[in-house]
This record gives structure tokens, sequence and C-alpha cells, in this order.
């Protein structure tokens, strides 16, 4: 592993994307999580987080890192031999984007930080999007990535308690189907979501993994049918534990103050493995 000094060259990188937010991935996704939505038209709003569907990076096949999760290319460290892991993220949003229109994202390496777990060194990265569409800035996203040494899984502790009494819930089961498709909607090839052999002999998990920003989508449409309608204007969340494929998620949450909501994800042992703060606007 590099020493922390290699990184310092890293922090302050940027890159730039556009795109289109276009309808067929917005059916799609709508799809995945088994909504019962109209077509989307232009001019239609862009649920939350469904803008990870935008600015996909497509590494060719060549530069591919063994777990098949891809190339950081310019912007982040190569950190390689190191196994990825998606830590939380948090979102501020100015306005939604729109079905139809054209957005920009500006991406910046905001920290790399080297810290001690309890499988060894970590290296978390914080990058910061700033997604705007023609008419000015949208969206501020802060993402949080931990890598770490592709040590057998040591397995999470017993974890915290539920954040509040469930005033919201919903079960989901995410099987192989739901996985292929969202890891199809975002071109995610790390193989700890869809080969069992891979994330149990090389990295040391019991299963497949569901996608970090699968759960996240999955507690946001939650948020999305018990808001009344409401748009979410913040989300602060954080990664706990792990989640497994075919193995069923409670997706719980309880309004706070009238304007916010406490979100989070149960495993199929009743403990957490995600918890997010919203506020609505």
């Amino acid at each position: 592993m590099a020493s922390p000094d290699d990184y310092g060259a890293w922090v302050g990188r940027e890159s730039f994307d556009e795109d289109i937010v276009a309808a067929g991935p917005v059916a799609r996704m709508a799809a995945t999580l088994d909504r019962d939505d109209p077509a989307p038209r232009d001019g239609d709003l862009l649920p939350l987080p469904w803008h990870w569907t935008l600015f996909l990076a497509s590494p060719r096949a060549s530069l591919l890192s063994p777990d098949g999760r891809g190339a950081e290319g310019d912007l982040l460290p190569p950190f390689t031999g190191l196994a990825r892991m998606w830590a939380g993220g948090a979102f501020h949003v100015t306005r939604p984007l729109r079905v139809g229109e054209r957005a920009f994202r500006r991406s910046r390496v905001a920290a790399i930080e080297r810290k001690e777990g309890r499988s060894g060194p970590l290296v978390f990265a914080t990058v910061e999007h700033r997604i705007a569409d023609e008419a000015g800035e949208a969206l501020v996203e802060a993402l949080r990535i931990v890598f770490r040494r592709p040590v057998p899984y040591a397995g999470a502790d017993q974890g915290m308690a539920p954040p509040a009494t469930a005033r919201w819930r919903r079960v989901a089961v995410p099987d192989p189907v739901m996985l292929f498709r969202f890891s199809a909607l975002t071109f995610n090839a790390h193989r700890i979501h869809y080969d069992r052999c891979y994330a149990v002999d090389h990295e040391g998990y019991p299963d497949i993994l569901v996608h970090g920003p699968l759960t996240a989508t999955l507690l946001l449409d939650l948020a999305r049918r018990e808001g009344g309608g409401r748009a979410i204007a913040t989300v602060d969340y954080r990664a706990v534990r792990p989640l497994y494929v075919d193995r069923p998620m409670a997706l719980c949450g309880a309004p706070r103050n009238g304007s916010a909501a406490v979100l989070w994800a149960e495993d199929d042992l009743g403990r957490v493995a995600m918890t997010a703060d919203v506020t609505f606007a």
C-alpha cells in the first residue's frame, strides 16, 4: 500500500463530464424498483439518487482491474490490489434534474485519508460531485469510498440499534435479477455483486453483496413513497454492514419534526445495515 504522502498529489484533482437525462434509464430504474410509474416524459423530475445512471465511466475491457470494478483513471489513485467498499455519502439538492435536459458534472477529490481498521489499514477517499443543468447548479454530492486489503472479511460487529421506532416499513428481497439490473443501469462490473466464487474465495464474504448504492436508492424510494410527494432537500447516509443476495431486507423509516425523516435498512437478522438522515424541501 502506498504511503499517505503518495496520495497528496491526488487531492484537488478534477474531472468534468456531461450527459443527457434520458427517459430510457429512468423507466428502467422504476422497473428495477418495482414502481408502477407512468412512462417518463421530457420535463419530468428525476428522483434522487437516480442521477447515478448518468456520467457512467466506460473504461476499455483491457483496463479493468481484476475485481472488475474498472479503472479510476485520472481522478482517484489506482489503489492497485485493494478491495473497494461504498462507505456512504451526502447530497444537497438545490433543485431536481429533469428528464430530457443536459446535465454537467464537475468532480473533485476532496480528501484521501489512511486509517487503521479491524482488518488492517484502510484508505478513505471522498469525492465531491457538483452537478448542474443549463440553469445552474442543481446538486452537490459527497461520495465516501473505503479501500482495504483483500483479506478475508472479518465480519461486522453486532452493530447499532435502530435509530427510531419504524413508522414506515417495506420488505425487499434483493435477488440476482435485481442486482443484475442495477449493475447494468450503473454500468457496474464489480464482481462482488454477481460472481459468488470471487466474492467468497477472494474477498472472504459469505455470499454475493448487495450494492451499497442500491440500498441507498431503496431507502430514498421509501422516503419518496411515504413523504407525501415532497422533494428531498438533503441526505446523509452511511453504510454500517453488508447485505447479501436473496436475503430479505427491511427498509424502515420514521418522520422527524415534520420536515425530516430518519431511514435505515435492516438485514435478515434485524441488524442495521445502513442509516440515512433526510430533510424534505
